[in-house]
């Protein structure tokens, strides 16, 4: 048996070795266009930003030790230019001399990623504008920006790579400016934690400019100006964009193989394509994502690695193992903060009009009294019907990774906030509280469901009207330091001597500073015949900084 894989890094190189564990004695060949076949992608913005420092360690397999490990056939710089899946063979061209050549596959993995996107702006392959891609994009970006120690930067896109590469040039000791087309940084989470996020990023000095589009480029004495609509062009002595990526169908689609409606190579479960003998893992890939139903490429090097795994599997035992799809769970250091998000956000949800609640929560990292505990803010999306877990966001400087992935274990078992309730954790006071912030969670979460809270986000602010009232349950003096416009102060522990002063016949909204304070004044309110009391989720802690963001784009 013979195996071609085009593509190496993490979907192709994972699914050759696997092949070679699975099958000792079947010929394998691996095309890799750039100069190496396995390296550490998510790396990279971390080498240009000298936090790693040690270039080779990036590499996790050379062609040479392929070769000598797993007896794969690894060759680079050479690029796959057609598929002829009649002939099952490869038109390759060797792009040290030009030469091509064919060779014949048994079975075939199409593992060629993505590609940055680059609109067509004028003056965009201009010196000094890059894309991040791999490791001669990473060697290029690198001595340039060494030319410019206390230089200018401007990051176009405000994802997870272009947060990675901002914070690392700022790290460089660049004067850094993102520029994001979109009302927030992050797209896959909801604004609520974006607002968070963004904060913390205009603290370091990282001038950032939302709803902003680039119009084009041009050259000066002074090095670069980026061209910005409605407003005054921006010197800058490097650029990287960072707009998105979209799969590499190429070849698929010239060998008639079916693209899909997210313009990636369609799969089934077991990741072959429409062609029997052909199958593709990695960022080209499209498959149907198990919460919304809809298919949609994923552009992860996890997912990529366990798809080549399967893939694997399947060429070599036959289709026995079914891949189930991606819910998207990752995560994103931002300076001293970590953005960490699985399954679906709730605007995504409205957009695929599927039911859902929202519940945010505030909690300590460890236990309060230990030294060194920090807040996070979880937030989870759940259905209404049966409380299945849809997706979670997290923002936060300790313990978000682990919270994540076990939320994230939650949505992919579709299992629901029942489980967050009950979850067990280790618990001593360094790592974490005997209530875990996942316990907490759940419980809000259940509190909605079960309709003993009746929470609002905090956009319901901006609406609150004269005949309603807004209360602040906080102590005096947290109501002196700052509190919503228009609120009164009546502290959670004098509410039930002061019931007379509020009517039953208004809307009245509660907030504390993170919730729990308004959650008791609200269950004192809805047992003493108030009914038309809401709880603001979030408190001011989300209040104010989602304030803040929100006037700025304005």
């Amino acid at each position: 048996m013979k195996y071609i894989i085009i593509g190496g890094v993490a979907g192709g190189a994972s699914t050759a070795a696997r092949l070679r564990r699975m099958d000792e004695k079947a010929s394998i060949v691996l095309f890799e266009k750039g100069s190496y076949i396995s390296y550490a992608n998510c790396g990279l913005p971390y080498y240009i930003g000298d936090v790693i420092t040690e270039r080779n360690k990036l590499f996790v397999q050379t062609a040479a030790s392929f070769k000598q490990r797993f007896n794969i056939d690894a060759r680079v710089e050479s690029e796959v230019l057609k598929i002829d899946p009649v002939a099952k063979n490869v038109t390759v061209k060797k792009l040290r001399t030009g030469e091509t050549y064919t060779e014949l596959y048994d079975k075939l993995v199409l593992s060629p990623g993505a590609e940055p996107v680059r609109p067509p702006l004028e003056g965009i392959n201009s010196e000094g504008i890059f894309t991040l891609r791999n490791v001669t994009d990473t060697d290029k970006i690198k001595a340039f920006v060494s030319r410019f120690p206390k230089g200018k930067a401007v990051v176009i896109g405000a994802g997870f790579i272009g947060l990675e590469m901002a914070e690392n040039l700022h790290h460089l000791g660049m004067q850094v400016t993102i520029i994001e087309m979109g009302n927030q940084v992050l797209a896959p989470v909801d604004f609520s934690i974006a607002a968070l996020a963004q904060q913390h990023i205009r603290s370091k000095g990282v001038n950032l400019m939302l709803n902003t589009a680039v119009t084009g480029f041009s050259s000066s004495e002074k090095g670069l100006e980026v061209q910005v609509k409605n407003q005054a062009a921006l010197e800058a002595d490097v650029v990287i964009l960072s707009i998105g990526v979209k799969p590499d169908t190429r070849l698929a689609a010239d060998a008639g193989i079916t693209i899909g409606k997210g313009r990636g190579i369609l799969v089934n479960e077991y990741l072959q394509t429409s062609d029997p003998d052909i199958y593709a893992v990695g960022d080209a890939i499209e498959f149907i994502n198990p919460i919304t139903g809809n298919s949609m490429p994923t552009y992860l090097a996890g997912p990529a690695n366990k798809q080549g795994r399967i893939c694997a599997n399947n060429m070599v035992l036959g289709n026995q193992q079914q891949y189930h799809g991606s819910i998207n769970t990752a995560i994103v250091k931002i300076f001293d903060l970590t953005v960490a998000v699985a399954g679906v956000a709730s605007k995504h949800l409205q957009a695929a009009n599927i039911e859902h609640l929202v519940s945010i929560t505030h909690s300590g990292s460890h236990a309060g009294y230990y030294p060194g505990s920090e807040q996070m803010t979880i937030q989870i999306q759940f259905s209404p019907k049966d409380g299945r877990l849809l997706g979670a966001q997290i923002i936060g400087t300790d313990g978000v990774d682990k919270r994540i992935d076990t939320l994230s274990s939650v949505i992919q078992r579709r299992s629901t906030i029942d489980e967050l309730t009950e979850f067990e954790h280790a618990y001593a006071p360094p790592y974490s509280s005997a209530k875990d912030p996942v316990n907490m969670a759940g419980f809000v979460a259940e509190n909605i469901l079960q309709k003993r809270i009746q929470v609002v986000p905090w956009t319901k602010v901006a609406e609150i009207g004269e005949n309603d009232l807004l209360v602040d349950v906080r102590m005096p003096d947290e109501f002196k330091a700052g509190s919503i416009p228009g609120a009164i102060n009546i502290p959670v522990d004098d509410l039930r001597g002061r019931l007379n002063e509020l009517p039953k016949d208004r809307d009245i909204y509660i907030y504390c500073q993170i919730g729990l304070r308004g959650y008791l004044a609200q269950r004192i309110l809805l047992q003493n015949e108030f009914t038309r009391v809401y709880n603001i989720s979030g408190g001011y802690k989300l209040w104010e900084p989602c304030s803040r963001e929100a006037v700025l784009l304005k």
